[in-house]
């Protein structure tokens, strides 16, 4: 199966990691000889309820015994995407409304900047150093790491950065800009959280000079950060606000949400002005509204908050120099990548599955389901720390 992988199957890196799975259930990935793994990464923070969840797969079942694909996003009425978008509509702000499921997080983003040109007239977008939001040729065109975008130039014009958490930068903010695409939380970076107010002077600016203000909750969304969405820490709204990963409970999805009166310039002048083929396929909405309906009947997310505390307080060791972000969107931060790279391979060994950052090479991705027991981040940070003492002692 190995050698047909690496033969038939597109590869995204000259080292994949190459686990054969057999099956996944709860926190564990089991593979083909038997041994399991203890999931710290859940998915690439897209596992929100762990693998398997029974209501998720109990309303993938249901919904596969009705219909599957019948036709193109938007022209039938299918009850799995009315019943998510009015749930997403009753725990968002008044303003953010209206919700176009499409197919990832990354056509998420191509529709948002689609949209905000349209509703401006304007072209210029300003994006972040270190960002990320996808890897389509729109989405990279925004991603604030010029050494993965060169090989792929031109990309689209008018696109420029600012610095995260720089205020003298939000000058550069005007009124040829039709939006500023920020991720509430940096990913890629290294789990990089908003400072002194930072947002709320983003949000200032861009209502000084009518930009729309776009942030991508593709990761932090869906109960990661403690909240339902990590804007909510930070008192303000986005104008477009960019979801995807954990929104599904393991299925592929995105989308994006905004008023009403923004989306529907979208339908007409020109019409048809975002169109997709599978966008709120009924099976992956069904998944996606039952992940959502259990994280809003349920504790899990304030549930999120405590295992952060029990987190930090065994991921204590002198090779840690700090642990970034917030709730289980968590980067323990080491001296170098090349300590990184050989705890995640040591832990993979040893049956605690972790994973690296984008952009920061010294970080250990730690964002496990919000399902996990304190039992299970326990045993993990064990492991953790056997590999971790092994490595101090070379």
């Amino acid at each position: 199966m190995k050698k047909d992988f690496l033969k038939y199957q597109a590869q995204t890196s000259p080292h994949p990691l190459a686990l054969e799975i057999s099956h996944a259930k709860g926190s564990y990935i089991y593979d083909t000889t038997g041994k399991k793994h203890l999931d710290f990464v859940a998915g690439v923070s897209a596992c929100t309820l762990g693998h398997c969840h029974p209501r998720v797969v109990s309303a993938i079942k249901k919904q596969v015994g009705k219909y599957l694909h019948v036709m193109v996003y938007g022209e039938y009425i299918q009850e799995p995407a009315v019943e998510l978008t009015k749930l997403l509509s009753k725990n968002l702000p008044q303003n953010l409304n209206t919700t176009y499921l499409v197919n990832s997080g990354t056509e998420a983003i191509e529709g948002a900047l689609k949209l905000a040109r349209r509703a401006t007239g304007r072209s210029q977008i300003l994006y972040a150093t270190n960002a990320y939001h996808g890897n389509t040729m729109g989405a990279m065109s925004v991603m604030g790491f010029e050494e993965r975008k060169n090989a792929f130039k031109p990309l689209l014009p008018d696109c420029f950065p600012i610095n995260f958490n720089n205020e003298e930068d939000l000058q550069k903010i005007n009124s040829e800009t039709a939006a500023l695409i920020l991720e509430t939380i940096q990913g890629g970076a290294g789990f990089i959280q908003p400072k002194n107010e930072y947002l709320k002077k983003v949000r200032q600016r861009c209502d000084e000079t009518g930009t729309l203000l776009i942030l991508d909750e593709i990761q932090p969304g869906f109960g990661r950060t403690g909240k339902l969405f990590a804007f909510e820490y930070f008192d303000i709204v986005p104008d477009i606000l960019v979801l995807g990963k954990g929104m599904g409970g393991g299925l592929p999805i995105g989308a994006f949400t905004t008023s009403h009166a923004l989306m529907a310039l979208l339908q007409d002048n020109p019409k048809l002005g975002h169109i997709t083929t599978f966008g709120g396929n009924p099976v992956i909405a069904a998944a996606a509204l039952a992940t959502l309906q259990e994280l809003t009947e349920t504790d899990l997310i304030q549930q999120t908050l405590e295992k952060e505390k029990l987190f930090r307080k065994l991921l204590k060791h002198p090779l840690i120099k700090e642990v970034r972000g917030k709730g289980l969107m968590l980067a323990a931060m080491l001296e170098s990548p090349e300590i990184a790279s050989q705890v995640i391979l040591a832990c993979k060994d040893q049956g605690l599955i972790l994973f690296w950052l984008l952009f920061e090479g010294r970080a250990l991705r730690i964002t496990p389901p919000l399902t996990i027991s304190n039992n299970e981040i326990e045993a993990g940070c064990k492991i953790l720390t056997r590999v971790l003492n092994s490595i101090q002692s070379q």
